[in-house]
């Protein structure tokens, strides 16, 4: 072998360098500054992290009579997912199950109190008797933990508060409703 003109002493490419911590090559580890940018990067990385593990999401239904709730939690969802994946929206549990009839989705996400006579105790045993055994989480503005109970019970994967429907809940919710489904 030739020797190498290089003059700066570093080892040639693809070559390790004998005798120097690999480590010490790397920038020291600061704390993160808000003021300089570095929170938002590094929660934009453990976002792209957060969507690596749960993967590409099937098709989402969410059931929320109310349009701007809908709207949120549909811009959240876009946030985990991508904007690739598909969002369909029923206002009514009648408008799911014509929805469940096209195509079943691979999650639903369900308003606890459906106007005027909606309730997810009596909704998601409806969704279930119409062929769809996939995980439904209930959003409530209302969650006590008799209410989640009773929830749980009658088939909900799980139910999160509507002031937590953030990218780090709901993330949190499909990830244990994806683990209980398996």
């Amino acid at each position: 072998m030739l020797p190498d003109n290089n003059t700066d002493g570093a080892a040639p490419t693809g070559q390790p360098q004998v005798g120097t911590d690999p480590s010490a090559r790397e920038a020291p580890k600061q704390p993160l500054d808000d003021a300089t940018g570095c929170g938002h990067l590094a929660k934009r990385s453990d976002l792209a992290s957060a969507r690596a593990k749960h993967g590409r999401c099937g098709e989402i239904l969410i059931i929320d009579d109310e349009a701007l709730d809908a709207e949120r939690l549909t811009a959240t969802l876009h946030v985990l997912f991508g904007y690739q994946v598909l969002i369909r929206w029923a206002c009514s549990i009648g408008d799911a199950i014509d929805c469940l009839a096209e195509r079943q989705p691979s999650i639903v996400f369900l308003d606890d109190i459906l106007k005027p006579t909606g309730d997810a105790l009596l909704s998601i045993p409806e969704l279930r008797r119409v062929g769809y055994a996939g995980p439904v989480i209930v959003i409530s503005g209302a969650v006590t933990q008799s209410r989640r109970t009773r929830l749980m019970a009658v088939g909900a994967s799980d139910v999160i508060h509507k002031d937590d429907v953030d990218s780090v809940r709901v993330a949190e919710a499909v990830a244990r409703a994806r683990a209980t489904t398996r």
